[in-house]
């Protein structure tokens, strides 16, 4: 890990919940929603596809560890999981992190269309399919 990032020098320890060899899961400090979760590689990279096979595989054992707290603790109704990959794509932080975020009914007024709704003008794309 670097001494120039942020998720590299990870000073609330509280915020924790869980760790294996190659991951750290934590709880965002700046929470999109109750339970908002953070799921980072130790090694510093910024990307998803920067990411080894075995980093991948941790991860993904990791967001299902945090499904599981998270259930337990604040019972949300459904979750997106979402990584930003470059500028572009919203990345702050260049250090690869996969936000899982819980979602509660009523949380929005209408969730069809998920992670769609980034690209607004293209997000309702079933009222628009037989337009074409």
């Amino acid at each position: 890990m670097t001494t120039e990032c942020l998720f590299c020098e990870l000073k609330n320890q509280e915020r924790i919940i869980g760790e294996c060899d190659l991951t750290i899961t934590f709880i965002d400090n700046f929470p999109a929603s109750p339970g908002h979760t953070l799921v980072i590689p130790k090694r510093h990279f910024a990307t998803y596809f920067e990411a080894s096979e075995a980093e991948l595989l941790a991860i993904g054992i990791a967001v299902q560890k945090a499904k599981l707290i998270l259930d337990k603790e604040f019972t949300p109704d459904a979750y997106n999981i979402g990584v930003n990959n470059g500028e572009m794509a919203g990345q702050s932080i260049k250090h690869l992190h996969v936000h899982l975020i819980p979602r509660y009914k009523g949380d929005v007024e209408n969730p069809k269309g998920g992670v769609r709704w980034i690209l607004k003008d293209r997000a309702n794309y079933w009222d628009n399919k037989n337009k074409a």
